[in-house]
């Protein structure tokens, strides 16, 4: 991203068939009986492996599995169910039907709320409690559709759309979100209530906003009282959080969209829970905490509250999260009295991330719950117990520590109390695997159940079934769903496409040592076997690292549209190389915690570290050939890792953030502080202040509507490049977000990616 002279390459898709013409001549031949892989195949619909199924739901009774399985297109597809009893699948609501109960994303025409629909598995349907009708969600219009008769009755008909819908705990009236208020319906009386009448664009009620979506993994902002009787929310008011504009140029005359996102320092929704009879009436605030230390609950603007909900009828429980990330506290609250309690506190000298792995799991016994933390290093379940008579009459008392060792939980899956079993996923005995164990509740009996090597993603039905489906996938096997017993056993359901027949290489699994001399770090490389990029035996590495905190990039598990890109590449005579370095998750706080206050050099120090090291024990490799690319904030890394060395002779940067005072303020303060604390940290650790000192030929994009990493980032990276002199070549494409979704512009973005380390990384002549 320097540049003297930006050249804008395209406006948005060259016909696909020039990027074919052109690669025609370059591409390696294909050797006999194996498969062409082409970049417009693995991007068509369905890609290479087939669409999996979406919307893996249990019926609350336990006695079925539901999913929605459509056709490569997306456009056409069904309702299936597995019966638990037969364990064969069946159609539950026919393609005709579901056509206009769930239409296919594609209905959806603004690209940010697609996304967001994928991005945040937004479900398109839901179970009732008696499990005999499912409520569907039309484009935010609902319908209840009884399985009985086969027969659906619009709920909803203003001409406003309705999101989060819930059915109260007898399944006789639903909740729901419209216009920024809470709304009862009587299902039999079709009557409407609005239990909030404040709802503004700056205040949301029961509503989740962007910024606790997207970083605090928060899925829903309100809850029905066991009884029914009351629905506690969470007041966001955002009137004090700051504008972005996010403009779609297309349209003659350009519309702006202005999207409310606190960057680094900027104020945050200031929240406060509140609990409402689900009849309507008088709101009772919850307000407590704030005395000796303690976090205050709620109306304060450097407080979040990223999770609450019942422990019974009457006593609510909360969390509250300082702004910087090292301190929460879980309170339990007395909703008739508002009184509150601490019962729980967790200190770090890192963060706490409120990723899957932090889970509160109150028990049916009425008088325990579980808790994850990283408090030993590594994240583990802890069993803690309060006095079920007045739970507010002391802090809750450690039990035991259920899990333990130099390894991760990565979540709590489900409980069967009448067993006295937890189930979980962790990483124990391998980071790069994820599998699904159990342990009683008296710590005892600790085992593995999953049985294949790679990465499990156990979704567990209501306790008693003793069942799970197991979304299953290995680094060179892909994805598949079965219907598994507790004891081991499985059923698959659904398969993605083999691809046996494209030969694909099996990439090695790899070990370096960190910067620091003794930390190992973890990876894979794909070496070609030929190709036309290779020269006296030698091959361009390419490296392709995410790099940053909270994600684990390194896994055996299926890579998706990115590993068959990399097939593309080793078949072309690129070797590819990933590393997780330093800072990165599911390797325990002591790995994590070095990037503190600081983003980019120790990831930087650790990634060359480990090339180093592959360079020295691989001699086909070419040092003299390398390229560096990533997304997000991997795009971060290829920028800072261009203006610190000129090891790279080309690099790829999609979607970076080029300034961390410009990303949104619940990340990077968790890692960097507030920007008034650490402003040399914020200044050394952002390429835009750096760009006279890029390195080799860089390629970035981004989209135009990206409204988590703003396209402002790529704007001001142009601008600190021509005042530079530095030339690069940038790629915008119009409307598409973060993700830039869609087979058109992801096979012109990928295809410019090869064409970019071809141009670039081929033999001197």
């Amino acid at each position: 991203m320097k540049t003297y002279r930006v050249t804008i390459l395209c406006l948005l898709f060259l016909t696909v068939s020039l990027f074919a013409q052109d690669h025609a001549s370059q591409t390696a031949s294909t050797p006999t009986g194996q498969q062409p892989l082409t970049i417009e195949a693995i991007f068509a619909d369905g890609g290479i492996t087939g669409r999996a199924p979406e919307a893996v739901k249990w019926s609350p009774d336990g006695t079925k599995v539901s999913y929605v399985q459509r056709d490569d297109s997306g456009e056409h597809g069904a309702l299936y169910y597995i019966d638990l009893a037969t364990g064969k699948p069946a159609v539950l609501v026919s393609a005709e039907k579901l056509s206009s109960l769930a239409p296919s994303s594609s209905s959806i025409k603004d690209e940010r709320q697609k996304e967001a629909m994928q991005r945040y598995s937004i479900a398109a349907y839901h179970w009732s409690p008696d499990s005999k009708h499912l409520l569907f969600d039309s484009l935010g219009q609902l319908w209840l559709y009884s399985l009985d008769t086969g027969t659906a009755v619009q709920v909803t008909t203003s001409a406003d759309a309705v999101s989060d819908p819930k059915f109260s705990p007898d399944g006789e009236r639903v909740a729901y979100v419209r216009k920024h208020d809470l709304y009862v319906r009587d299902i039999k009386r079709g009557q409407e209530e609005a239990i909030t009448r404040t709802g503004n664009d700056n205040l949301l009620n029961g509503e989740v906003d962007w910024v606790y979506l997207e970083e605090l993994y928060t899925r829903s902002n309100y809850f029905w009282s066991p009884d029914g009787r009351s629905i506690a929310y969470l007041e966001m008011n955002e009137k004090d959080v700051p504008l972005y504009p996010i403009t779609d140029w297309i349209p003659t005359h350009p519309t702006v969209d202005m999207e409310k996102y606190p960057k680094a320092g900027d104020p945050n929704p200031v929240v406060r829970i509140g609990i409402v009879p689900s009849g309507g009436g008088k709101v009772k605030w919850i307000s407590g905490g704030g005395k000796d230390g303690d976090l205050p609950l709620g109306n304060d603007p450097n407080v979040l509250i990223p999770r609450f909900g019942w422990v019974r009828d009457g006593i609510l429980w909360a969390m509250a999260l300082n702004r910087v990330q090292d301190r929460l506290d879980i309170y339990f609250i007395d909703t008739q009295s508002g009184k509150s309690k601490r019962v729980l506190t967790e200190k770090t000298d890192a963060w706490i991330d409120m990723h899957p792995e932090i889970d509160f799991e109150s028990l049916s016994s009425g008088d325990r719950f579980l808790w994850t933390s990283w408090r030993d290093g590594h994240y583990h379940i802890y069993l803690y117990q309060f006095d079920k008579q007045n739970p507010l009459a002391g802090e809750a008392k450690l039990v035991s520590q259920l899990t333990k060792g130099d390894w991760e939980v990565e979540a709590i899956d489900g409980v069967d109390e009448s067993a006295g079993v937890v189930y979980f996923t962790a990483n124990e005995g391998d980071w790069r695997q994820a599998n699904v164990y159990s342990v009683g509740l008296d710590g005892a009996n600790f085992h593995r159940i999953s049985k294949e090597n790679g990465t499990h993603g156990p979704n567990f039905g209501p306790a008693k079934t003793k069942s799970y489906v197991d979304n299953y996938s290995a680094l060179t096997t892909p994805p598949s769903l079965s219907l598994c017993t507790t004891q081991g056993a499985c059923a698959p359901f659904w398969q993605a496409r083999s691809v046996e027949a494209y030969h694909l290489s099996a990439p090695k699994q790899v070990e370096f040592k960190a910067a620091d001399g003794t930390t190992i770090l973890l990876g894979s490389l794909l070496l070609p076997e030929g190709g036309p990029m290779m020269a006296n035996g030698k091959a361009p590495l390419i490296v392709n690292p995410y790099g940053g905190p909270g994600i684990q990039y390194v896994r055996d598990a299926w890579g998706g549209e990115r590993q068959l890109f990399d097939q593309i590449l080793v078949r072309q005579g690129f070797a590819i190389l990933k590393v997780d370095n330093r800072g990165m998750a599911n390797r325990g706080e002591a790995f994590a915690v070095p990037i503190k206050n600081h983003l980019g050099p120790v990831e930087f120090d650790d990634q060359m570290a480990a090339i180093k090291q592959a360079l020295q024990q691989y001699s086909q490799l070419d040092g003299s050939r390398m390229g560096f690319w990533g997304w997000s904030y991997g795009g971060y890394f290829t920028l800072y890792t261009m203006e610190k060395t000129d090891a790279f002779k080309a690099g790829v940067s999609v979607a970076p953030v080029t300034d961390w005072r410009n990303y949104d303020s619940i990340y990077t303060e968790r890692y960097m502080g507030l920007p008034g604390d650490n402003e040399d940290g914020y200044r050394k650790s952002s390429p835009v202040n750096f760009a006279g000192e890029l390195h080799g030929k860089l390629l970035e994009a981004h989209g135009t509507s990206d409204d988590n990493v703003h396209l402002q980032n790529t704007i001001q990276m142009t601008n600190s490049f021509i005042n530079a002199g530095k030339q690069f070549q940038l790629m915008l494409y119009p409307r598409k977000t973060h993700g830039i979704a869609g087979k058109a512009a992801r096979t012109d973005l990928f295809h410019r990616i090869e064409d970019h380390f071809e141009q670039n990384l081929g033999a001197e002549k």
